[in-house]
């Protein structure tokens, strides 16, 4: 089966953070426990470590479905080149009628 694309964006991602994000576990408690049973694999290698770091390309496979890591941190070089809009919000440029002290003292 092909593994499918899963976006974050970071350039890294916790195994545990990650299996959750991709919806391959009903809960953070289930992945542990898979995790810890080595039912979960990395790149076609079994792993226990919850917290081992993943990187773009990196394929996690849960009860035979995959999920591809796809770093947008790693892809977008910020300077819009690449066609994409980057998210970025100057305030002092914003026209609109958010008042930021309205929010804090809510």
């Amino acid at each position: 089966m092909e593994a499918f694309d899963v976006s974050i964006r970071d350039e890294q991602i916790r195994l545990g953070q990650f299996i959750k994000l991709a919806n391959l576990v009903e809960s953070g408690g289930m992945g542990k426990e898979l995790i810890a049973e080595g039912a979960v694999s990395v790149n076609g290698t079994p792993d226990t470590r919850r917290g081992r770091r993943l990187n773009h390309g990196d394929v996690v496979t849960v009860a035979g479905t995959s999920a591809r890591v796809v770093s947008t941190a790693s892809a977008d070089t910020g300077d819009g080149a690449d066609g994409d809009d980057d998210d970025f919000f100057d305030e002092a440029t914003a026209n609109d009628d958010f008042d930021p002290e309205k929010w804090r003292n809510m």
